[in-house]
């Protein structure tokens, strides 16, 4: 789930349903939230910089502990953050940038809103929104991504062949370490820290004045300390086993 660019967040929604009117829909009926976990041993460490800023607490043990991370981007984000951008571009060793859509829109079919944010609706919107974000990612890196990562991490079925059939694998995850942003740092440290080999970690790296970012550089460093191999999504064998 990534909805770290909505006021409210999942755990909100669904634990206080009816004291947010202006919310209509979660998840829905007949979606799909992929699962990817690495078939090689080590730890992914995966962060959506959706809308929003660039959390520098977060950058920080990144390139102080030497450890490669995945950062799904959108256009919207990269527009907002050039310098948060340049720092990415500046470590390609570190920072594999991949896709996470052009304006945040959910590839989900129907009019339904997903944790508040309105849906692609149709197929082809659903190709503009993956095609026009990665046209976004190669004008800006000179390098077409490979991944694809839908916002709010929810798809209609039909929606994942269609996005692969243009290039792209799915990036699923297997450890949701902040719930769009919305869990104390205590709570994402642990989670982070208990990651196994072959999990793919989730996280926000687009909300630095959340408490949540704290916890994701607490408990990457914690990995760190513990001598965890980690591994980039764009590292791993050309075919790979996603479970949804």
């Amino acid at each position: 789930m990534c909805t770290s660019c909505q006021t409210v967040s999942r755990r909100a929604f669904l634990g206080g349903a009816l004291t947010l009117p202006l919310w209509h829909g979660g998840r829905g009926a007949g979606l799909v939230e992929p699962c990817l976990r690495l078939p090689v041993q080590g730890v992914a460490v995966t962060l959506d910089a959706c809308p929003g800023h660039f959390d520098e607490r977060i950058a920080n043990p990144l390139l102080a502990c030497n450890i490669p991370a995945t950062i799904f981007v959108t256009a919207t984000w990269m527009r907002w953050n050039p310098d948060g951008l340049a720092l990415l571009k500046s470590r390609p060793d570190l920072f594999a940038l991949e896709n996470h859509g052009a304006r945040h829109i959910p590839p989900v079919l129907g009019a339904a809103p997903i944790y508040g944010l309105a849906p692609a609706g149709t197929l082809d919107a659903i190709r503009t929104e993956v095609l026009d974000g990665a046209a976004a990612i190669t004008a800006a890196t000179g390098k077409r991504p490979t991944w694809y990562r839908a916002a709010a991490g929810i798809y209609s079925p039909a929606a994942i062949p269609a996005i692969e059939a243009l290039g792209f694998k799915i990036a699923g995850y297997s450890l949701n370490s902040d719930e769009g942003a919305s869990l104390p740092a205590r709570t994402v440290a642990a989670r982070i820290a208990a990651a196994k080999n072959g999990d793919v970690i989730e996280g926000h790296i687009n909300q630095p004045k959340r408490d949540s970012g704290a916890g994701i550089a607490a408990g990457l460093k914690a990995l760190h300390e513990a001598g965890t191999r980690f591994i980039r999504l764009d590292q791993l064998p050309a075919t790979i086993d996603v479970t949804v």
